[in-house]
């Protein structure tokens, strides 16, 4: 078996982890065990581009349980656990992936992944999708379908299918109710604000925060900022977001105001070059930058080094900017996901239904091979409403159902 992680012998501590992330998941292992007997996945490949994390790690394991043989590259070259990916080898896995990798490690990873000749692709960001679509199109062809994490990763993919060059269809994890409502919004909106403070240990109560962009990310994090006390600011450019915003009780402006206000700025908008270098000038001496988006763009990083005359790291995971004009700026976690590279990603309770959707949906590409078209689908009707009853059941909470005279009231046209 291949593989390349940075050191197995880390492996007993990887699989405590993954045991206390598993503890947390009870949706996912109870789908694992549903299945596990039929072993639905039998001889089928998959190919993964996701975060290697103890969560992760839950969702391989169950792919594992039904059968299927899994290669595994990381999604972002920082946020890897080189614990869990020792665990993870030793389980079965081929696992490329270590903290800190270079480009170019990272992309020989996908790519390494990408060459495995997967019958399904999983992927969070898009970056393997691609990486088959635009170097690998003769394993691309073969590909029964896939699945997409991230509103990242769906953008992307939504642009293929409107190019025509979609070569197998895909289902976008991302749109589930059960995966944006509350990864996104609880996951991101916690898990943000934790690798904020792990790697500043600053007190938020106070600050002035700005939150750029009013998705269900956004709005999560600025929900979380407020509740420790924070005053927050959201700059939009959607106009219905920032109405949102403004009705949630948020100060709503554009950058270049909030630029000379804030003491903390989060990027959460999936776009490029959101924080440049005019607004950097702007900015008050020891101004906090980090970004909760997939990839590293939002803040211009290209920007930040033009305009400094040096830079240092203070902390794990900080680095100091000095600018010409003599203000000091933090970079957080070289301008990656903050809450994956300074802190440990969402909380498993959390991804338990997000991770129960990409596992069903990986059975709904394999049990459709051949009938789905080239596009991106959503996750197949009723399949959001059965992980939200789960969940609620492993909680130990229980909910009214309609009678039948209320069904027949809400289907009839009379009043």
């Amino acid at each position: 078996m291949e593989f390349k992680v940075r050191d197995l012998s880390l492996a007993d501590r990887g699989r405590a982890q993954i045991e206390w992330a598993e503890r947390h998941m009870p949706v996912l292992v109870k789908l694992r065990s549903l299945y596990a007997d039929r072993k639905p996945l039998e001889g089928v490949r998959i190919s993964a581009s996701l975060h290697v994390t103890k969560e992760t790690a839950v969702l391989v394991r169950t792919l594992l349980a039904w059968g299927a043989t899994v290669s595994l590259a990381p999604c972002n070259p920082l946020s890897t656990q080189d614990d869990v990916a020792a665990a993870l080898v030793e389980e079965g896995v081929s696992v490329f992936a270590w903290r800190g990798m270079s480009g170019d490690e990272y992309m020989w990873a996908i790519r390494v992944v990408g060459l495995r000749d997967p019958d399904i692709v999983m992927d969070d960001g898009g970056d393997l999708h691609v990486m088959l679509h635009e170097e690998l199109r003769d394993r691309a062809v073969r590909v029964w379908g896939g699945t997409e994490e991230t509103t990242t990763g769906v953008i992307r993919l939504r642009a293929l299918e409107r190019a025509g060059r979609l070569l197998y269809p895909v289902v976008a994890v991302n749109n589930a109710r059960t995966k944006y409502l509350f990864d996104n919004r609880y996951g991101t909106g916690q898990s943000t604000v934790d690798g904020i403070l792990r790697a500043t240990n600053i007190l938020v109560a106070g600050k002035v925060a700005v939150v750029a962009g009013y998705g269900w990310v956004g709005r999560g994090i600025a929900m979380r900022l407020r509740g420790m006390g924070a005053r927050v600011i959201v700059t939009e450019v959607d106009p219905i977001k920032a109405l949102e915003a403004v009705m949630d009780g948020f100060e709503v402006m554009p950058m270049a105001r909030a630029a000379r206000l804030g003491d903390i700025f989060i990027t959460a908008t999936g776009n490029k070059d959101v924080i440049r270098a005019e607004h950097m000038l702007e900015m008050k001496d020891g101004a906090i930058l980090a970004n909760a988006g997939h990839f590293n763009v939002e803040v211009s990083v290209e920007d930040l080094e033009r305009i400094s005359v040096s830079k240092r790291v203070v902390r794990p995971y900080v680095e100091e900017y000095t600018l010409k004009n003599g203000k000091r700026l933090y970079l957080l976690a070289e301008g990656r996901l903050v809450n994956l590279v300074a802190a440990e990603g969402h909380p498993s309770e959390v991804m338990d239904m997000s991770f129960s959707n990409q596992a069903l949906a990986v059975l709904y590409v394999k049990e459709n091979r051949g009938k789905l078209e080239r596009r991106v689908y959503d996750v197949p009707p009723g399949q959001d409403e059965m992980i939200a009853r789960l969940k609620l059941e492993t909680m130990g909470i229980e909910i009214d159902e309609l009678t039948e005279e209320q069904r027949r009231y809400l289907e009839s046209w009379k009043g």
